[in-house]
């Protein structure tokens, strides 16, 4: 049986709490206000969106990325949403804007997991825990040790939404069943994933101790379950993915020509297909002679995105069925216009061969392994000693407790129930993967005595 709007769209709330009606806001504009609101997304201002501890303040970081992929995605969810009540197919009680409110919560949500260092940030953790911490992974279930052995940014997001912001251990942020549904790219956990038994190559969006939340999630809203705690991704999902990849393969552009590692012509070569159909190109282009490279790009911006959104519109409208089967395992963008597909591709590959690889960004990228590693070492033997006799604990390890604070660990953690060695473990990643780059490159330096006071 295929999902269903109504379904897809449930207003009540993590932890089966009925929908929350205000005046002058939806539940799920609500949502977003959360987000908006929360610790972790304002975290976002300091880490690193491809270019690690910028210095240079045009240069994106993750809430500056975060916010214009919010941007697009309520857009793109308004014109589908419309696009649905034109055909008949969005409930009565719901708008076009809600949908438009959703998947705005959501983009602003869809990196709230990363780490300091971003993609980098999470290998430099799975590396240490292979290497260096793989002992503190031996009393763990095989499950358990996957979760953390290939720690996953999108799994850590989930985490921040259910558990670890705001209602700590006892249901999170509280979001709406839809927005925590689109809000899971990948809908499935962490082991069949190692073994190859998932889409996504080392992708996946469930640690263990978010599984019930994402049961409860999935039958609210009616998820098809695939597999063995395996869910089929929601409709929703597909558009803050699209928002995402028409921002980044424009955006990391921009910063690449601010940087000085590409030129105007290389990129206005890659995006003119897209909006050469366009009526006011002659007076875009005079427009263009008349600026310096650094204008160029905003000039150009508004009609590439306004071109994606009106492409992903078409596709996703297209293929509205085929979402709703849970049948579609590409993402939105290999469904849209030729144009629109290869461009973004072509954007993502010139990223890829200049951006990604210049040498300042690989310096940096080294570096953070060497901060992660200090991290973890210092913090994961001193909470290990915390776990056995007390009387056995250094001034040091006592000292950093201190700083990460008792409350930040599971319940069961003290009690020593259940699977406390996982807790613990997953509230170090809590601690550590909250940072921004700059707090855990300076904390490293004061970990190995290179620091200096800020009072």
């Amino acid at each position: 049986m295929p999902m269903n709007w109504n379904q897809l769209l449930c207003a009540d709330r993590l932890g089966n709490r009925s929908a929350k009606h205000e005046e002058g806001r939806s539940p799920f504009h609500s949502d977003h206000d959360k987000i908006i609101f929360s610790g972790a997304f304002r975290r976002l201002a300091r880490k690193t969106q491809v270019h690690p501890l910028a210095t240079n303040d045009h240069i994106h970081n993750r809430m500056t990325h975060s916010l214009e992929v919010a941007c697009v995605g309520r857009t793109l969810g308004i014109r589908v949403g419309q696009a649905l009540r034109d055909k008949g197919d969005l409930p009565a009680h719901i708008w076009p804007t809600d949908i438009g409110d959703i998947v705005q919560a959501t983009c602003l949500a869809h990196d709230i997991g990363n780490p300091p260092f971003g993609h980098t940030g999470e290998d430099a953790i799975r590396n240490w825990f292979q290497k260096e911490g793989a002992d503190f992974l031996k009393n763990l279930s095989p499950a358990e040790q996957d979760d953390i052995r290939v720690f996953e940014g999108n799994a850590q997001g989930l985490r921040v939404l259910t558990t670890s912001e705001y209602h700590q251990f006892h249901d999170g942020m509280r979001l709406t069943y839809a927005t925590l549904a689109a809000s899971m790219k990948y809908p499935w956990t962490s082991s069949p994933t190692v073994s190859g038994l998932r889409p996504k190559d080392a992708k996946y969006g469930i640690f263990q101790t978010e599984l019930a939340h994402v049961h409860e999630i999935a039958q609210k809203t009616g998820l098809i379950e695939l597999g063995t705690d395996w869910y089929c991704r929601h409709p929703l999902v597909y558009l803050m993915e699209a928002a995402d990849d028409f921002c980044y393969g424009i955006i990391d552009l921009e910063d690449g020509l601010e940087m000085g590692i590409l030129n105007w012509n290389e990129i206005y070569e890659l995006l003119h297909p897209v909006i050469a159909d366009s009526a006011q190109l002659s007076e875009l282009e005079r427009l263009l002679k008349k600026v310096n490279d650094g204008r160029k790009p905003a000039l150009v911006r508004g009609k590439v995105i306004d071109a994606f959104i009106n492409a992903g519109t078409a596709a996703f409208i297209k293929h509205q069925d085929a979402f709703l089967r849970g049948e579609v395992e590409s993402d939105l963008i290999s469904l849209c216009d030729p144009k629109v597909k290869n461009a973004v591709q072509a954007a993502k590959d010139l990223a890829k061969k200049k951006i990604f690889n210049h040498s300042r960004r690989v310096e940096l990228e080294i570096g953070a392994y060497t901060v992660i590693g200090t991290l973890l070492n210092t913090i994961c033997s001193a909470v290990y000693a915390s776990l056995g006799d007390p009387a056995k604990m250094t001034y040091k390890d006592n000292r950093v407790m201190a700083l990460i604070g008792e409350n930040n660990f599971h319940p069961d953690v003290s009690l020593r129930a259940n699977n406390y060695e996982y807790q613990t473990l997953m509230s170090v990643l809590d601690y550590i993967s909250g940072m921004t780059d700059n707090y855990a490159t300076n904390l490293a330096k004061q970990f190995n005595g290179m620091g200096y006071s800020q009072y």
